[in-house]
């Protein structure tokens, strides 16, 4: 495997493998791992032109952009700490 990224129809391969594979781990509840997936798909996905955007089908891109920014956005808490206090809490 060379260490060049790829381009034309394999960079949209691959970016729709990486989300895929960031949907799975989804569902399996495993978020660290969904987290690490989804920035390199988009990553990957924001270098694609218009054309090869509209190439990954539509279900990967609204869950890429949309449904997984509910989550995993720059609003939420980041992973390793303790967003929650014990305010509020009985003992």
């Amino acid at each position: 495997m060379s260490d060049q990224p790829p381009e034309g129809k394999a960079l949209v391969k691959e970016v729709c493998r990486r989300i895929r594979l960031a949907r799975s781990y989804w569902d399996a509840h495993n978020n660290a791992a969904c987290r690490g997936e989804r920035e390199k798909a988009l990553a990957l996905y924001n270098t694609l032109t218009k054309e090869q955007k509209d190439q990954i089908p539509q279900t990967l891109r609204v869950w890429l952009r949309y449904r997984s920014e509910k989550y995993f956005g720059a609003h939420q808490t980041p992973p390793g700490n303790k967003g929650r206090s014990a305010k509020g809490r009985k003992r």
